[in-house]
């Protein structure tokens, strides 16, 4: 099985293109202090706006300075890490609320599915942008507070999802056999339902980044994110969009550092449901 999924991966090129991507930003994460050139906040105010290197620009700035010189490419390696921070550890607090209360809901039905599933109506009836925006403004900005409402907020998904599998799966022959030999809940819960339902999970929670990292690096734009004195792609385009006209390169090259890490999840994210997706397989 293990060997037909990587045959089936090595011949999808968007997959491979994905992967590659997300490892290099995985990367560039990981090993920021060895790679990166510079310190992320070293000012040189004599390489003030300083272009790129290849455009003429000099110190060995490769992708030019910022408007107190700091190292634009520095800048984005160390700004990977609260991207994946960000996005991977809102989409675990999710997942984890998601999947709990989706798995009450349609496990034990009744009275506790219609109130979790009308509390996750009016949940999603609310736009989760504004939401945010207002708990920031209230509560100030904060990498641990915006960690923790993204992950609040984007539960309802994961919820309603884990619901529907566990509706179906629970009827299934072979979890009635189980509680038929006196298996109890918990158990029937953790090694029959759950995992037949684990594979929606993986494809939300691949494409759930990719909208994490958007919505870190908008907040953060905003002044209502990751407080402005720690690299973040969006405080890079923030700071920017004063110099597009005359210094273009402080706000391009972050821009296309969340593209590119977006790009690579969604390529991941589609791959994934196809794979595990019988009926698109069956397509395919």
């Amino acid at each position: 099985m293990t060997t037909g999924l990587g045959r089936r991966f090595t011949r999808n090129p968007g997959a491979i293109i994905g992967a590659v991507m997300v490892l290099a930003v995985l990367a560039a994460a990981l090993l920021a202090p060895v790679v990166s050139p510079f310190r992320p906040g070293g000012v040189d105010l004599l390489q003030r706006l300083a272009p790129p290197s290849w455009l003429g620009g000099h110190g060995g700035h490769l992708l030019g300075t910022d408007g107190i010189g700091r190292d634009v490419l520095s800048r984005i390696i160390y700004g990977a890490r609260i991207s994946l921070l960000v996005g991977v550890g809102a989409t675990i607090i999710s997942v984890a609320i998601g999947v709990t209360l989706g798995v009450l809901a349609g496990y034990f039905g009744g009275i506790l599915d219609d109130v979790l599933m009308r509390f996750g109506d009016m949940w999603l009836a609310f736009p989760f942008i504004l939401l945010a925006l207002t708990v920031m403004a209230v509560l100030g900005s904060g990498l641990w507070k915006l960690l923790a409402i993204m992950g609040i907020g984007g539960w309802v998904g994961y919820a309603r999802i884990v619901r529907s599998e566990i509706l179906v799966i629970k009827q299934l022959d072979f979890v009635q056999a189980a509680r038929a030999l006196g298996a109890r809940n918990r158990e029937l819960i953790l090694k029959h339902v759950l995992p037949n339902a684990i594979s929606s999970i993986i494809v939300l929670a691949a494409l759930q980044v990719a909208t994490n990292v958007l919505i870190e690096a908008g907040l953060t734009y905003l002044g209502l994110g990751v407080d402005p004195t720690i690299p973040t792609w969006g405080g890079m385009l923030a700071d920017g969009r004063v110099y597009v006209t005359t210094a273009w390169w402080v706000a391009l090259f972050p821009g296309l550092a969340i593209t590119w890490t977006v790009m690579g999840f969604n390529l991941l994210g589609d791959w994934l449901r196809e794979e595990l997706d019988p009926q698109l397989r069956t397509q395919a």
